[in-house]
C-alpha cells in the first residue's frame, strides 16, 4: 500500500484549472493539463516510493513480483501486465473522434503492422500493441460527450431539421434505410467525401445548424456542438459525421461505458476515466493526426440507439456503488460518504488503485493494521498481496469520495 506519484498530460484540449485545482496546485496552471495518470502505462507510470526518497516506475514494480502484484489469475492472464488505466480527464475543448478494436480487431492489426515493419511510434501506426481498449468514463462535473450512433429515425428528423440544397440528397439517403446498414452508408459517403465538396456543404449547414440552435429548436444542443466543432474544424468531414451521434449529457456520478468499436468523441468537462491499459487507436476526424478511413470502418460498430447512462449499483455497503461492465481489464467503484459519516468500507483484495476526488481518506490493511492517509486528489498503489483493506474519511465532518479501480472479475 503506497503513495502513487502521477504524470499530468499537458494536451492542447485541457483545462488550466480542474487539475490543477484537484490537486491543490496554483490555479490557472501555466499549461494546459488534460490528464492526470495512475497505472502502469509505459509511456508515464507511476511511481512509488520503495526507499526512502527512492522513487521506482510501477511498471518496474509489477514486473518484480507480478503475482504479488497482480494475483496469480490476474497475472496469468494478462501476462504479468496491469490491465488497466486509471485517469482523471479535464476537457477545455472536444477531442478527436475516435474509435477503439476488439481484441481480435488488434491482436490481428498489430500483427500485420509489425510484418509490413511500421514503427511502433510511427504516426500512421494503428495498431502499437495487440490489446483491446474499452473504457468508462465517469462524470466528477457536468460531462458532455457523443457517443454511439443514435436511432437513424431521430437523425432523419434532425438532418430534415436543418436541411439545406446541399444537405438533401444525404437526407433522403438515410430516411430511404434508416437502419443500421443506412447508417454505414452515410457516414462511409460523408467521411470519403472529396475535400472541396467538404468545403462546399459545411458552411450552409453550419449556417442552418446556427439558426437551429438560436431558436431553440428540438435539437438545439445538438446544432449547438456542431457549429463549435466547425468553426475548430472547418474543413473537417467529422463535423458532418458528429451529426450522426448521440449528445449525452453526463451529471456528477454518472458514466457510460464505451466498448469497442463505439465512436465517440468526449466535448467538456472533468471526469473519471478507466481504459484498458492500450494505445489502439482509430481516429474518425476533427484531429490533425492520422485517419485510416478503411481500417476505421472495419472497426466502427454501427448499432444504433441511446446509450445506456450507468449511475453505479451498490455492492453490499451503501455508500460503496460499483459501475459495471463486460470488460475484463477494468472494473471501477464509487465510495461516498456524506457529512456525518465516518464509517468503515471494506475493500476486497486484488491489483487496485484508489483515487480520493473529495475531503480525505485513511486505508488500512486488514492484516497488519497499517495506515495511509490520502488528501484530496491523491491516489494510492495497493497490490494483490496487501490484502482486503478498510477505508474511512479523515473526518466525518465533510463529504469524501473515492474511486476504486481494479481488474475485471474473472469468471
Amino acid at each position: 500500500m503506497e503513495l502513487l506519484h502521477n504524470a499530468v498530460r499537458p494536451y492542447a484540449w485541457g483545462s488550466r484549472t480542474a487539475i490543477a485545482e484537484l490537486l491543490g496546485k496554483p490555479v490557472p496552471a501555466p499549461h494546459p493539463e488534460a490528464e492526470l495518470w495512475m497505472g502502469a502505462h509505459p509511456g508515464d507510470p507511476s511511481r512509488v516510493c520503495r526507499t526512502e526518497g527512492e522513487l521506482r516506475s510501477l511498471c518496474d514494480v509489477v514486473a518484480e513480483d507480478p503475482v504479488g502484484a497482480l494475483g496469480a489469475s490476474c497475472a496469468r492472464r494478462w501476462d504479468g501486465r496491469l490491465p488497466f488505466l486509471l485517469k482523471v480527464l479535464a476537457a477545455e475543448e472536444p477531442l478527436s473522434m475516435q474509435a477503439h478494436p476488439t481484441a481480435r480487431q488488434a491482436a490481428e492489426g498489430y500483427a500485420r503492422e509489425e510484418a509490413a515493419g511500421i514503427p511502433r511510434d510511427a504516426p500512421e501506426r494503428n495498431y502499437p500493441d495487440p490489446t483491446a481498449k474499452p473504457e468508462l468514463v465517469c462524470a466528477l462535473t457536468e460531462f458532455e460527450v457523443l457517443a454511439g450512433f443514435a436511432d437513424a429515425s431521430r437523425t432523419v428528423r434532425l438532418l430534415r431539421a436543418i436541411e439545406t440544397p446541399e444537405l438533401a440528397a444525404y437526407t433522403e439517403l438515410l430516411a430511404g434505410q434508416p437502419d443500421t446498414d443506412g447508417l454505414r452508408a452515410l457516414f462511409t459517403t460523408w467521411i470519403t467525401l472529396p475535400q472541396q465538396r467538404i468545403d462546399d456543404l459545411l458552411p450552409d449547414v453550419l449556417k442552418s445548424c446556427a439558426r437551429h440552435a438560436e431558436a431553440g429548436g428540438e435539437f438545439a444542443a445538438e446544432c449547438a456542438t456542431v457549429v463549435q466543432l466547425g468553426d475548430e474544424h472547418p474543413h473537417d468531414a467529422g463535423v458532418l459525421t458528429s451529426l450522426l451521434l448521440n449528445r449525452i449529457e453526463l451529471s456528477a456520478g454518472e458514466a457510460l461505458y464505451l466498448p469497442a468499436g463505439n465512436l465517440h468523441l468526449y466535448l467538456r468537462g472533468t471526469a473519471v476515466e478507466i481504459l484498458a491499459n492500450s494505445d489502439n487507436i482509430l481516429r474518425g476526424g476533427l484531429t490533425p493526426k492520422h485517419v485510416d478511413v478503411p481500417e476505421l470502418l472495419r472497426v466502427v460498430d454501427f448499432s444504433r440507439g441511446t446509450m445506456p447512462v450507468l449511475r453505479g449499483e451498490p455492492d453490499g455497503d451503501p455508500r460503496l456503488r460499483v459501475y459495471r461492465t463486460d470488460a475484463p481489464e477494468f472494473e471501477l467503484s464509487r465510495v461516498e460518504w456524506p457529512g456525518g459519516d465516518n464509517g468503515d468500507v471494506e475493500l476486497p483484495a486484488g491489483p487496485q488503485i484508489v483515487l480520493c476526488t473529495r475531503g480525505g481518506a485513511v486505508l488500512r490493511e486488514s492484516a497488519t493494521g497499517r495506515e495511509l492517509r490520502l488528501c484530496r486528489g491523491e491516489s494510492a498503489w495497493l497490490a494483490a498481496s496487501d490484502g482486503a483493506v478498510s477505508v474511512r474519511p479523515t473526518t466525518s465532518t465533510a463529504p469524501a469520495q473515492l474511486f476504486r479501480a481494479t481488474a475485471g472479475r474473472v469468471e
